[in-house]
């Protein structure tokens, strides 16, 4: 018999001054960071493609804090503010973003492909929805292993149509693979909103026919992210299989930095940014518990600028990596005895 899915947009979490405070931080970066990478870019400074991830910093702020170390992310090429929630260094960050040698991936990746062994970060992949199968292998690999460990794989509203995805859900499924799906549904996949792309507009209904278990959480509250977080892997960690979370959220750019994004009203923007900022949100807890002052967290958004200005001036400081660097880190053919 099919699970059921379940809608909990609203999901009620209990967080502590320091824990807010650090969740206030976390997303104040991520949102700075992506707007200097904005303001890069349009300066020429970063090349190719750049997908900013203003809007969402509640998703993946909430979900890291529900992790332990050796849990395992991958996500598509939305990526910037995942290193970030997972302590990547953002001078790496932003360097492989200008394409310099002191990036993650030593410039050599780009905004989309970056990794961090040492982080447990799988990736930024370019191609859509290509990372939840290798998410579901990372999850495979953890039990083959006998690991206590959960993988995490991110993907949109339009990747929730790619083939491949289901592929996955059934394997997950069938093996009980400790794996969290979360569909970062920011409403409009590249360009076309979910009412117009998907027979099935809720998300997280996705895997009844493979009996995955699926919520809805309010994308945009960071303690709602978490308390929904923390349910799904624990039900992952204890070998119940895989759960899905569909995170309803919201970008405020365009799909990419070369997306105008005329499909949607500036009027509809604007009513999000207004009331349902995920920082603003944030803030305004903060203030109403007397976990902080205004003062207090100007003082964050002052240390967070000058963060992020340091990442910028090393991004251009440092030097673009030398011819020689295409021969390494290449698969080369191995003999098999």
């Amino acid at each position: 018999m099919a699970t059921k899915a379940k809608s909990t947009k609203k999901a009620p979490s209990k967080a502590g001054k320091a824990e807010m405070l650090k969740y206030y931080r976390d997303m104040l970066l991520i949102r700075r960071f992506e707007e200097k990478a904005g303001q890069l870019y349009g300066m020429g400074k970063i090349a190719g493609f750049c997908h900013l991830y203003i809007g969402q910093e509640a998703v993946v702020t909430g979900m890291q804090a529900c992790l332990k170390e050796g849990d395992q992310i991958i996500t598509g090429y939305r990526d910037h503010g995942h290193m970030l929630a997972c302590d990547m260094d953002p001078r790496g960050v932003m360097a492989e973003l200008t394409g310099r040698i002191g990036g993650l991936s030593k410039g050599k990746g780009g905004s989309m492909h970056m990794f961090s062994k040492e982080k447990n970060f799988y990736g930024g992949h370019g191609i859509v929805g290509a990372q939840v199968p290798i998410g579901t292998g990372l999850a495979f690999a953890n039990k083959y292993r006998g690991l206590d460990n959960v993988a995490v794989a991110y993907f949109g509203d339009g990747a929730a149509n790619q083939g491949q995805v289901y592929e996955a859900f059934n394997m997950a499924s069938l093996w009980d693979l400790p794996v969290v799906y979360v569909i970062e549904n920011n409403m409009y996949a590249m360009g076309t909103s979910v009412a117009r792309h998907a027979s099935e507009t809720e998300l997280y209904k996705r895997g009844i026919s493979f009996e995955i278990e699926g919520e809805e959480v309010d994308g945009m509250d960071v303690l709602a992210v978490r308390a929904a977080g923390e349910k799904a892997v624990k039900y992952a960690r204890s070998g119940k299989g895989p759960y899905i979370l569909e995170m309803k959220t919201y970008r405020y750019r365009g799909h990419s930095m070369s997306d105008p994004a005329k499909y949607r009203k500036r009027e509809e923007v604007d009513d999000i940014r207004s009331h349902h900022d995920p920082i603003e949100g944030l803030k305004a807890q903060l203030l109403e518990l007397g976990h902080a002052s205004e003062d207090e967290l100007k003082n964050i958004d002052k240390e967070i600028k000058g963060i992020v200005k340091e990442a910028a001036d090393f991004s251009l400081e440092s030097p673009e990596p030398d011819p020689s660097e295409l021969w390494t880190d290449v698969l080369k053919d191995v003999e098999v005895a």
